[in-house]
């Protein structure tokens, strides 16, 4: 169908679409966030759920206290290592399909206690991150662009071919290693299937 049809059509009040496009309207706006926090991001987040910015308008209100019923996982704050196994723990127990919000520099890359030895250097060590948004803490308004980004993508998802999701890839894991606590870190440090660091080059 060509795009004058297309506009046609609508004006006379008769709406087409596609079974991928219908499928991908009904889950970006049923997105339903975990409830849990881990630091003053998770102010923020809190914020953001409220009226002034009122996350509901994008049908993300239900924030669900158990990760059964949850399909978005908001790291909003400082991962220590004492809370990294929990994290991923948490992340296991959610269904497919499911997605990940890395909210602030703490969740990012460490933050200001990257330094520290009890923080981790970024959620992406272990979990997939879908969008990360930068600030220390992100305001309400970053929140809620992050979360139009992350519908934006599921607007794009395939439901057959090369591109289609991982959820709808019998290979692809659902469930990531959970790291345990070793003599001196966290073992195993990264999780080698999502993050590996970044190769350095000296020129000269």
């Amino acid at each position: 169908m060509t795009e004058g049809l297309h506009g046609e059509l609508q004006k006379h009040g008769v709406f087409t679409t596609t079974l991928e496009g219908i499928h991908n309207w009904g889950r970006r706006n049923s997105v339903w966030p975990l409830q849990f926090g881990l630091a003053c991001c998770a102010i923020e987040m809190i914020a953001t759920s409220m009226a002034r910015y009122d996350l509901a308008r994008f049908g993300a209100e239900v924030f669900r206290p158990s990760p059964r019923q949850a399909d978005l996982m908001i790291v909003a704050g400082t991962v220590t290592k004492k809370m990294a196994p929990q994290v991923v723990r948490l992340y296991n127990q959610m269904p497919e399909p499911k997605y990940v919000i890395a909210m602030g520099a703490c969740a990012i890359s460490g933050g200001p206690f990257k330094q520290g030895y009890n923080v981790l250097k970024g959620i992406d060590r272990f979990l997939p991150v879908d969008v990360h948004i930068p600030g220390c803490p992100p305001r309400p308004e970053a929140l809620l662009h992050a979360f139009m980004t992350l519908q934006r993508q599921i607007d794009r998802q395939k439901l057959t071919g090369d591109e289609r999701p991982r959820h709808l890839r019998a290979e692809a894991p659902s469930e990531y290693p959970v790291p345990q606590f070793g003599k001196k870190d966290l073992t195993p440090g990264k999780n080698a299937a999502v993050w590996s660091p970044p190769v350095s080059t000296r020129s000269g």
